[in-house]
């Protein structure tokens, strides 16, 4: 609703006036928004002074709008509402005001209000905990704008396959809530592509026991798929690999990656650990290697190579793992490796 045309406008002087009198940064404004400073109508003071009824500092309102410089051009009444709405969640007003300064164009688009506050009652009618739903909020805010009737049939979809695959109705509540803390952007997708990658599973012979575990540990990322990604990622496994179907479905059980990452991600991931002198078998028994980047294996290895340990020879699940999993599997080798070879403590039997 606001105009991109810079060249036949000018800057509004009273706009300028008002941000200078906050110490906002103009030049910072320009670079990232010129456009907002060319409006006609503009609500600096007015946006100010709500941020400050918060409880933000001058240092912290200058810091919002010149990271949203739109945030001026939004009207006192549609703020006010958004805090309102945010308030719904939040533990306080500090708690909102750090929000804001952390994340401004989350709070600043208005737009799916009505939206934004059907899909917040729903969450915690769901039973998400309030801090989930502002997590949601700030780091996917897409999922508010859809309209509330499309979020519960995705999550009624999820709902009735779980119960379909043989999940019981006491654990799929836990198993929903879950699913969404971890990648709520499965709310994004189409109950049809959820049906359709679920119906692919299981046209390649996965149980219904097999596609639930699959599930939960591709943490709503099966949604993101479709059924010919799949099925190519899964033929050069086979054929790298050199298994039967049956070994290979063993193998996409231990490791999701093997389904979800493209075969130019795949290629690229093998070469690297073959060039670190790691060979196929040693992959095809730790396929979960896959998982991480070259450049976090080759950190990885050249770590453990430092303390002597050898990765060609030895057992590749001493790379697996978040970076705090391999920190701590790091420390025991370490500490193994400094461990006196004789108990300082114990008597020295020395003959006369």
């Amino acid at each position: 609703s606001y105009t991109t045309d810079t060249k036949s406008r000018e800057e509004n002087k009273t706009t300028l006036e008002n941000l200078y009198s906050l110490s906002i940064d103009i030049t910072k404004i320009r670079r990232l928004k010129e456009w907002v400073l060319l409006q006609e109508v503009a609500y600096v003071k007015e946006i100010a002074a709500i941020l400050q009824e918060m409880g933000a500092d001058e240092t912290t309102v200058a810091n919002i709008i010149e990271r949203c410089p739109e945030a001026i051009l939004h009207t006192p009444a549609e703020i006010n509402s958004q805090r309102a709405l945010w308030q719904l969640v939040c533990q306080n007003e500090k708690q909102l005001i750090k929000l804001i300064e952390q994340f401004p164009e989350s709070f600043f688009t208005t737009e799916y209000q009505q939206n934004q506050k059907a899909n917040i009652l729903f969450f915690q009618e769901l039973g998400l905990k309030n801090n989930i739903i502002t997590r949601f909020l700030t780091s996917a805010p897409s999922i508010f704008y859809n309209p509330v009737e499309k979020n519960k049939n995705v999550i009624e979809t999820l709902q009735r396959n779980y119960l379909n695959l043989g999940g019981s109705e006491a654990n799929m509540k836990i198993w929903i809530l879950k699913l969404l803390s971890q990648n709520p952007f499965i709310l994004l997708n189409t109950s049809t592509a959820i049906e359709d990658n679920l119906e692919f599973l299981q046209k390649n012979d996965f149980t219904d026991q097999e596609v639930l575990q699959l599930l939960s540990k591709l943490k709503g990322f099966i949604f993101q798929l479709n059924s010919t990604t799949m099925q190519k990622s899964m033929l050069f496994s086979k054929n790298i690999f050199k298994c039967s179907d049956q070994e290979l479905k063993q193998l996409v059980l231990k490791c999701p990656a093997l389904l979800y990452y493209s075969v130019p991600v795949l290629e690229e991931r093998l070469e690297g650990l073959l060039r670190e002198g790691i060979s196929l078998a040693q992959i095809r028994e730790t396929p979960v290697v896959l998982e991480l980047t070259t450049q976090i294996v080759q950190y990885r290895i050249k770590k453990l190579t430092a303390l002597g340990y050898d990765i060609k020879s030895g057992n590749l699940e001493s790379l697996n793992g978040t970076r705090k999993d391999f920190e701590v599997t790091y420390g025991k080798i370490q500490s193994k490796k400094e461990r006196p070879i004789f108990n300082p403590v114990a008597p020295l039997h020395i003959e006369d």
